[in-house]
């Protein structure tokens, strides 16, 4: 596929829209073929996190109380939701982007590299291949979330998955950027789980802000607004929505999102056009 990916390219100096959209769409669809053919990779990145729901729904439940009067009527497993459809993502995120350290191991990635294209294109493919699949499993999750009793408009639904691709491609960049600057799949698997499973953590998707310092953390989390953003277009059209009163406004939610998605798409470019030495040296 790499040495179709070169054979495509007529110029030496230059992509057109045309070749570069062939070479996403390429490097986009060979992500897919990967995917179907590891379908273990479904359950982790699902089955984990609806556990967690299952289970802190049902064990933190009980406890759970918000003091703001409009969110009286809130259950912890609706609460945690959201968070959960995040972490989807955000495992998916992760599962995808170990391609990117099994493609340098196996060769692929340094054939990609040599042939005459732009560097955008090849991060891009990745990016939307892993992107579309974290948002194609979070999306059964949102379905299966209305077996349980959660009910969305059609205008909810639509913005959601807008969305959800938004923070699907911010997350897969952010694992990009990680998994370009580290040689093994171990390493990686340890970078993530002190990196971003603490950055969903602290972003309220299991908890509700607090006061002090770990409010200050909460506030610079760009995942943060990703968490509120979504509990928000949950409810959107339906009068009095069960929200806490510190989320964010949705206007900031949509900017911190938006600047999130462009400033890691940015960041895997960067680390695309230098060399990797691996090891995040």
């Amino acid at each position: 596929m790499a040495h179709a990916i070169a054979d495509s390219i007529d110029s030496p100096h230059s992509v057109s829209r045309g070749r570069a959209a062939q070479v996403i769409g390429t490097l986009c669809w060979r992500e897919w073929v990967r995917f179907v053919r590891q379908k273990n990779r479904v359950f982790g990145a699902i089955g984990q996190p609806a556990i967690f729901w299952v289970l802190f729904g049902a064990g933190l439940g009980p406890t759970f109380r918000l003091p703001e009067e409009q969110a009286a009527s809130l259950s912890y497993r609706e609460y945690f939701f959201p968070g959960t459809v995040i972490l989807i993502l955000l495992f998916t995120a992760i599962f995808t982007t170990i391609s990117v350290i099994e493609d340098r191991r196996e060769g692929f990635l340094q054939s990609v590299l040599v042939a005459p294209i732009s560097r955008w294109s090849m991060v891009l493919g990745k990016l939307v291949g892993g992107g579309t699949i974290a948002l194609a499993q979070g999306l059964v999750f949102l379905l299966i979330g209305m077996t349980f009793g959660l009910r969305f408009t059609l205008l909810s639904l639509v913005l959601s998955v807008v969305f959800l691709a938004i923070a699907a491609l911010a997350l897969t960049a952010l694992g990009f950027v990680f998994a370009w600057r580290t040689d093994s799949t171990q390493g990686y698997h340890a970078l993530m789980s002190v990196v971003l499973f603490p950055m969903w953590l602290l972003s309220g998707a299991f908890f509700p802000a607090a006061s002090g310092w770990l409010a200050w953390v909460l506030a610079i989390n760009p995942l943060t607004y990703v968490v509120a953003g979504f509990r928000r277009l949950l409810y959107v059209g339906v009068d009095h929505p069960p929200l806490p009163a510190e989320l964010p406004s949705m206007a900031t939610c949509w900017t911190v999102s938006l600047l999130f998605a462009a400033i890691t798409f940015g960041l895997s470019v960067y680390v695309a056009g230098r060399p990797s030495s691996g090891n995040l040296s």
